[in-house]
């Protein structure tokens, strides 16, 4: 009852936001004039600086105030701010898979995948989505573009892009800040950026470091085993801006990170949850999520004229991960798996800007590598005890050139049009996998070659020479074309259609043969977009809507089927389609309200799975609703600062996590049911004090302790007696001071 009355109040608010969007402009009232001025959020979206509301996308941008007002402190709660996001992980905060307007990983969970929704540092692009988990500190902003950005971005950006952008030194004087927290389940955080002008307008650096560390959110009930979900974290960035002339201006970055937080907690074997409230679990091994990763960038700027820049951006990123999970969610050793894997990646940009009469072009070329070295290891409960160990490397190289033209083709009608040309490298090698004899703490003894060995598992004997090797290639091209058109005085209206690509991937959870081990097809979407944004009543309002239609082909997926074999394959035809509405009102001084309603058809129009017609089923994590909002309050001056109340509510419908959604395949124990997350509405607020330098705020994050699973696996179709589900945050709340100089 109380999620349908936090729903029915959500959809009340959002009605009447969006309603006074309709009558401001069918009243006449002008908005504030457009452009980078008076408080507009400047976005990058287009590779060059803008205007949010010039920019026709569709894109929300998060300071990093608001990211506080908001309790977001890592990127996987993202989802609590944009409509349409869903992020979910089977380990937790670690490995996040962003899914934009129904367009994600789906259930895939090995870690050589490429994310279709692109994720980029300051606008360096992270191929492992291990390093996606990052803390949030010291941001300028955060830019998520909604939609295929296959011209610009490029790379793997099916279904949208997702942009970190950290503060860099602003060559005067010298500032920051430091931050101090302390939350229930006895977490400390600290974290802190200063920076030094090293000569004035010419040279100055600017360090930032974040800190967590709190004990597991899950209690576990297994006499002396650790907590779940605990919080182990450090990272540091530092940045160093040289501008040697006018002309000339080069940011060096270089940060690094490592996390050592336990695992996400399991709700597994039903027998041990017996007794058992949600936010516990009863578990014996309760392993760690150690992640590490670091990078190098160098974005180096010229002006050769009023008109024409030249930009270069150059990195180097590398990372671990050595994931322990227990999986089965019980005191017994059923399902416990040690995922491992090494990461370095190199890519190169050279960009050209151009602004002259009446056309704007960007243009480029990309060269980016990575490389994965993977080595899992999987404990089944084998007669003897044994499993399986699986290597590989991959490594894969892209190649681009791109382009694209804002045209003026008359008084404040522009033609947007682009192009891009892809070609995807990849290699698959040095693979082999093995079934082996030995406990979980036992060392290894192989006793028969899986991979390569077409056959069933424990038929190909031994072989510690045999390798397996395979190689793919993809050529696409992507690209954009838009009409937009800016009212006098009034808001900016666009229509578009965009073309997006993933490459073809290979499957990373072959390890008990070689016969599911082989490239599928890359995913293709093109994508239909109308929208419109702009102010009313002055600055009172500002709003952006837009609709949308996909043709989506390909989604890659994954079939875990008994053996346990895993099977990566193609979705051969989806459509997605929906609406999105972003509104921001401010009715007086000390006051501002902020939603979003997110609406979202999607569904197979071709899929079969183990022998079951999945036509017309919804797409995994793709809620049909989501919504978000949220007021800030200046209640009072008081004591020489201000007050300020900021509530936050974020409502989601019923989600899957399965293609299957309820169907179970034909002949298997499969209960898919149980794969789903309901409707639910989660409240966040905050309570804070604030003078021009000293911030003192109490927050309190799922308020009502709402209880909700994040991710879910079917582990019954692949021959264990349980489905695998964990569970999403409990409620934290806690204290923080912050001082600014």
């Amino acid at each position: 009852m109380a999620s349908l009355a936090f729903s029915r109040a959500l959809l009340v608010a959002l009605a009447v936001s969006t309603s006074t969007a309709a009558l401001a402009q069918e009243t006449g009232n002008a908005p504030a004039e457009s452009g980078a001025a008076d408080g507009d959020i400047v976005v990058t979206a287009q590779r060059r600086e803008q205007s949010l509301l010039d920019v026709p996308l569709a894109v929300t941008a998060l300071g990093g105030d608001t990211l506080a007002e908001r309790g977001i402190t890592n990127s996987a709660q993202l989802g609590d701010a944009v409509p349409n996001l869903q992020i979910n992980s089977p380990y937790g905060d670690t490995q996040p898979n962003f899914s934009l307007r129904g367009i994600g990983v789906a259930n895939e969970y090995n870690s050589n995948q490429a994310s279709p929704v692109g994720v980029y540092l300051d606008d360096v692009y992270l191929a492992p989505r291990t390093s996606h988990g990052m803390g949030l500190f010291d941001l300028d902003r955060i830019e998520v573009l909604r939609g295929p950005q296959g011209t610009l971005f490029g790379r793997n950006t099916t279904g949208g892009a997702i942009n970190f952008i950290t503060k860099k030194p602003g060559l005067s004087g010298t500032d920051g800040y430091i931050q101090l927290g302390y939350a229930n389940f006895d977490t400390i955080t600290a974290q802190g950026a200063a920076e030094a002008t090293l000569a004035e307008d010419v040279a100055g650096l600017r360090l930032a470091v974040n800190y967590a560390k709190g004990d597991g959110q899950i209690k576990n009930v297994f006499p002396g085993g650790r907590d779940a979900a605990s919080v182990d974290s450090l990272q540091g960035r530092a940045s160093l801006r040289v501008k040697p002339t006018e002309t000339l201006d080069i940011v060096l970055r270089a940060y690094g990170g490592r996390d050592r937080g336990t695992q996400a907690a399991v709700h597994g074997l039903g027998a041990f949850r017996t007794g058992l409230g949600f936010f516990e679990t009863n578990e014996n091994r309760i392993g760690e999520n150690r992640t590490d990763a670091w990078g190098f960038s160098a974005n180096i700027a010229l002006e050769l004229s009023d008109r024409l820049s030249l930009t270069s951006i150059t990195s180097y990123d590398g990372g671990k991960q050595d994931l322990q999970q227990a999986a089965d969610g019980s005191p017994l050793d059923l399902l416990d798996i040690n995922w491992r894997s090494k990461y370095r990646q190199f890519s190169q940009e050279l960009r050209a800007n151009y602004e002259g009469d009446g056309v704007t072009f960007v243009g480029g070329l990309f060269y980016g590598w990575d490389r994965n070295i993977t080595d899992n290891r999987f404990n089944l409960p084998l007669p003897p005890a044994g499993g399986f160990f699986q290597h590989y490397r991959q490594v894969r190289k892209s190649y681009a050139i791109f382009g694209q033209a804002d045209i003026d083709l008359a008084d404040r009608l522009v033609l947007t049009i682009g192009a891009r040309y892809t070609k995807d490298k990849s290699r698959y090698d040095d693979a082999f996998a093995y079934l082996f004899v030995g406990g979980v703490d036992d060392p290894d003894t192989p006793i028969a070659t899986t991979v390569p060995c077409a056959g069933v598992a424990g038929t190909c004997p031994y072989d510690p020479a045999a390798r397996f090797a395979l190689a793919d290639t993809n050529n696409a091209l992507t690209g954009r074309v838009a009409l937009s058109y800016s009212f006098d005085d009034g808001p900016l209206v666009y229509a578009s259609y965009n073309r997006g690509y993933r490459a073809g991937a290979v499957n990373g959870g072959g390890y008990t043969s070689s016969a599911g081990i082989g490239y599928i097809e890359p995913e293709r979407v093109n994508a239909y977009e109308a929208g419109i944004k702009g102010r009313a009543g002055g600055r009172l309002l500002t709003y952006a809507a837009s609709a949308f239609y996909y043709d989506y082909s390909n989604q890659q997926l994954q079939d875990t089927r008994a053996g346990p074999v895993s099977f990566l394959v193609n979705a051969p035809s989806s459509e997605v389609y929906g609406l999105e509405v972003e509104t921001t009102l401010r009715p007086t001084d000390g006051f501002r309200v902020n939603a979003s309603l997110g609406w979202l058809h999607s569904k197979y129009k071709e899929l079969t799975l183990q022998g079951a017609d999945l036509s017309g089923n919804q797409l995994p994590f793709a809620p049909k609703l989501t919504a978000q909002l949220g007021f800030e309050w200046d209640m009072i001056d008081v004591a020489g600062g201000t007050l300020t109340f900021a509530p936050n509510m974020a409502y989601s419908s019923r989600q899957y996590y399965s293609p299957f959604n309820t169907i179970d395949a034909p002949g298997t124990p499969q209960v898919n049911s149980e794969l789903q997350q309901g409707a639910n509405a989660k409240v966040n607020a905050s309570l804070s004090w604030s003078t021009d330098a000293l911030t003192v705020r109490l927050f309190a994050n799922n308020l009502f302790d709402r209880k909700t699973h994040g991710y879910g696996l079917d582990l019954r179709g692949a021959g264990f007696p349980f489905n695998f589900l964990v569970p999403a945050a409990p409620r934290t709340y806690g204290v923080s001071l912050r001082y600014g100089f």
